[in-house]
């Protein structure tokens, strides 16, 4: 009698059929191409669908381009050269699939200091760079998809019509959330870039605070202008939308940001920006390892145990870690202030002597933490280190995925099975 194979699933997905449960293991780092649609997907919570309805109304933005024929100005249809990051592009769902709004969008007003705080979040999650990869908030991993993302638009541009948002301006006009913009027409894949100015460094203005969308991922650096190549060759460019209001670093400007909305923005049944906030800076703060998907604008369990986590490191007990964040909670989140999660809270408690399975979150392409390093021993004691050439370390790598895929095909299990993302019975039977 052959060995049954085992079909490794997440309890807390919506279905558990063979197909769902191997594109879960997927996650939303896999090419959108690859990913295919399923019922199942319209019940995933879509951040950037939320979005896009909530700007359904007022002047009509230029029309976004099919994901697969984007239209770039001076280039002939189908004879379009490679670039250094993705074409034009609507936003994209959890599904892999292109969130179109349902109706005409306008172009979002934003502050200077939502527009750097929204870059901040992609610096703190060290967003991995990625061309083909889109975040969970919907836009693409790359230079010109993290300026989508800060300025909120509708849709992911890419160096050649970043422009037409914007207005040019000089180097003594520039303010944060303005951009510094190089698009090489005569060849986009040499050297086109761009960069969302933060601030001068210094009154000498050589230098200024960029932030960008780089590899190997997002950061946040001081850059002599206009940049360290090509420096002749950027230009600075302000959005058209830039609304009234106090600029980045000033008292008022940061009181906003920091301001508490209150506890009815929060707990089961809420479904708003603020829920996304949250997850973004606990995600920022050690708490990525609780979102299997997430986070976004609809409350769920995971930003309860998450916020519960970061209120546990604080030392706070009883009433005062309770999973839901009160003033004192999301000050210290939105500051920077206090402890992070430390991981020794990420996971369950530990079952027959077996360390409780941490999530598949922590188990992907740009992870980088203590569980890695545990897994990767844990492999090699088991007689499956002959892939690590210096040994187990915290970043996830193809080293750690093929020990854990010869682990499983150990067990006897095939296909999806034995993909070599350590779900929750390849866990147990690994530390079993």
């Amino acid at each position: 009698m052959g060995t049954p194979v085992f079909e490794e699933f997440d309890p807390a997905s919506d279905c558990d059929c063979p197909g769902c449960a191997h594109w879960r293991r997927v996650l939303p780092y896999s090419p959108a191409a690859r990913r295919p649609a399923h019922p199942a997907a319209h019940r995933v919570v879509i951040v950037t669908a939320a979005a896009s309805a909530a700007l359904a109304a007022g002047h009509a933005a230029p029309a976004l381009a099919a994901p697969h024929a984007p239209h770039r100005p001076g280039v002939p249809a189908g004879d379009e050269p490679g670039t250094p990051q993705g074409g034009r592009a609507p936003l994209h769902g959890p599904a892999g699939r292109p969130a179109l709004p349902a109706a005409p969008v306008r172009l979002p007003k934003i502050t200077r200091t939502e527009i750097i705080s929204r870059a901040k979040t992609w610096v703190a999650a060290q967003v991995p760079y990625s061309m083909s990869d889109y975040w969970f908030d919907g836009y693409r991993q790359d230079c010109s998809g993290f300026v989508s993302m800060a300025w909120s638009l509708p849709g992911n541009e890419w160096t050649g019509s970043l422009g037409k948002y914007g207005e040019r301006i000089s180097k003594a006009e520039l303010q944060p959330g303005d951009i510094l913009l190089f698009h090489n027409p005569d060849n986009p894949e040499k050297g086109s870039h761009v960069v969302l100015f933060g601030g001068w460094t210094d009154s000498t203005h050589t230098s200024y605070v960029a932030y960008e969308e780089t590899p190997p991922h997002a950061r946040r650096r001081a850059t002599p202008y206009a940049y360290s190549s090509n420096s002749d060759r950027y230009v600075p460019y302000r959005y058209k939308g830039i609304a009234v209001g106090a600029n980045p670093g000033t008292p008022a400007a940061q009181q906003a940001a920091t301001a508490y909305p209150g506890a009815e923005y929060f707990g089961p049944g809420a479904n708003n920006a603020y829920v996304t906030r949250l997850g973004q800076l606990l995600v920022a703060r050690g708490g990525g390892r609780f979102y299997a998907s997430g986070p976004g604008p609809r409350w769920t369990d995971a930003d309860r145990r998450a916020t519960q986590a970061f209120q546990l490191a604080q030392g706070w007990r009883g009433a005062d870690a309770d999973g839901l964040p009160g003033p004192a909670t999301w000050k210290l989140l939105v500051t920077g202030k206090g402890s992070g999660i430390p991981a020794s809270t990420a996971g369950p408690p530990a079952s027959h002597g077996v360390p409780g399975y941490p999530g598949r979150a922590l188990f992907r392409p740009g992870a980088s933490n203590a569980y890695v390093t545990r897994l990767g021993r844990q492999l090699v004691k088991k007689g499956f280190g002959a892939f690590y050439t210096g040994g187990p370390g915290p970043r996830w790598g193809e080293a750690d995925r093929r020990a854990v895929q010869a682990f499983q095909r150990a067990q006897g299990w095939r296909g999806g099975a034995a993909d070599g993302c350590p779900g929750p019975e390849t866990w147990r039977r690994l530390f079993s």
